[in-house]
């Protein structure tokens, strides 16, 4: 270790590492189309009342880091209201901040982020300027909860370079993730990004070591990292797949085992939840599992609670209660500002300002917000946008083939999605 390596670490150890957080939120998603047909991947809403990013931004704030800049590029307006919205610091010190950064095209050719390394090299000055001990670089379109405190404390103790969170995975997955090869003592020796032959773990066959997407880097060793690779030729400058393969086996590069990670508040046997809802299907069943009595996904724990915007909404309502008129919500979540009139909610996530009108059936659905479900409407298993109106009698999950050619989204596992497009035009005609 050079003299320089090795104060740093010792500076580290002494005092509280100053920590940057950096969050790359600016991918397109296109799995999830159409849900982002208008917005980015973060923003989509979850869970009735959250963004796919507060879970990042919750994890980060909650383990003590403050000073988070977003990487932002694709369709980000509604991204940027969001952030605007829910997650401004006020009254705060100056280090202490979350600030939304678009894409500047800072590059010699100025060009939109080519990968992963070039989003944080086209940023390198934010860096520069903060000048922290450590720079915590997170995706932000995954559902989970980390207390990355430990991640760090991990980092320091290996007296680490880079360290990449993992999590065992089916290896039939292989091809969606950064896959690593590591030793007993964690450290990465091999990399393979997307390779669907990628080795499995050699104590389970059946499973692969997948990289997160989230990283701690030591901050001298991730800017000379980003400037040697700018200058490579022939680099995709992404750090899955130039960065870390290049630096495994050759550089103190390791793994964090994502499943020993501890959340204050839950209990210690508890196993941790993370989620890559990339495809509709994905998030379609993420959002099923909050309606469990014991969700992998806890959102009820005060400790290490999940942060959003706060909106004045009144609270949830279900109104009449006569026979074939009784306004009932069984195994759902329902969010603020929701009338449920006489209808029957059932396995199913409910936005805020949803109205659920006499004699409607809404089974297994998520619902964004300010939808309306009309008289003896019925739906299943189906997936609606902002602001979507369904008429009076209508019926959407039942009937696949007159789904697909009302120009629905249909899953081959039969999930409808009403895109938010369909709440500019009446859906009346569609049905007649």
């Amino acid at each position: 270790m050079t003299p320089e390596r090795e104060s740093t670490f010792v500076v580290q150890r002494a005092v509280h590492p100053r920590v940057l957080g950096i969050v790359l939120a600016g991918g397109k998603g296109t799995r999830l189309f159409p849900l982002t047909r208008e917005r980015a991947k973060p923003a989509v809403p979850f869970g009735g009342k959250y963004r796919i990013i507060d879970f990042v931004l919750s994890n980060f704030v909650n383990s003590g880091i403050y000073s988070i800049y977003v990487l932002t590029q694709f369709r980000s307006q509604s991204l940027l209201q969001h952030l605007s919205e829910g997650w401004q610091f006020s009254g705060m010190l100056k280090s202490q901040f979350i600030i939304n950064v678009p894409a500047q095209m800072r590059s010699e050719n100025e060009s939109w982020y080519l990968g992963t390394a070039d989003a944080i090299f086209q940023n390198i000055n934010l860096i520069e300027q903060s000048d922290p001990h450590l720079v915590a670089i997170f995706g932000g379109d995954h559902i989970y909860r980390m207390n990355v405190a430990s991640m760090i404390d991990f980092h320091i103790a290996k007296q680490a370079e880079v360290t990449v969170a993992a999590i065992p995975v089916s290896r039939e997955h292989a091809s969606d993730f950064g896959v690593i090869e590591a030793n007993e003592d964690g450290r990465i020796m091999g990399f393979h990004e997307k390779d669907p032959n990628a080795p499995t773990m050699p104590t389970d066959p059946g499973r692969v070591y997948a990289s997160m997407g989230n990283y701690i880097f030591s901050t001298r060793s991730l800017l000379d990292l980003l400037k040697g690779d700018a200058n490579t030729p022939g680099s995709h400058h992404d750090f899955g797949k130039d960065i870390l393969p290049n630096l495994a086996g050759n550089a103190p590069i390791y793994a964090y085992n994502f499943e020993t990670n501890r959340i204050p508040g839950e209990p210690e046997d508890s196993i941790p939840s993370w989620r890559d809802v990339g495809t509709i299907d994905a998030f379609y069943e993420a959002n099923m599992d909050l309606n469990h009595v014991k969700p992998e996904l806890n959102l009820y724990n005060r400790e290490w609670p999940v942060r959003s915007t706060s909106y004045p909404d009144p609270p949830a309502k279900f109104v009449f209660d006569e026979d074939n008129r009784r306004g009932l919500a069984i195994d759902s979540i329902v969010s603020g500002g929701c009338i449920v009139s006489g209808g029957v909610v059932r396995k199913s996530v409910l936005g805020r300002g949803i109205h659920v009108h006499t004699s409607a059936l809404v089974e297994g659905c998520v619902l964004m917000d300010n939808c309306h479900i009309g008289r003896r409407a019925k739906l299943r298993r189906a997936i609606l946008d902002k602001n979507v109106r369904i008429p009076e009698d209508a019926t959407v999950g039942y009937d696949l083939d007159a789904d697909r050619a009302r120009g629905w989204h249909v899953t081959d596992s039969g999930i409808v999605v009403i895109g938010r497009e369909h709440s500019t035009v009446p859906l009346a005609a569609m049905f007649a």
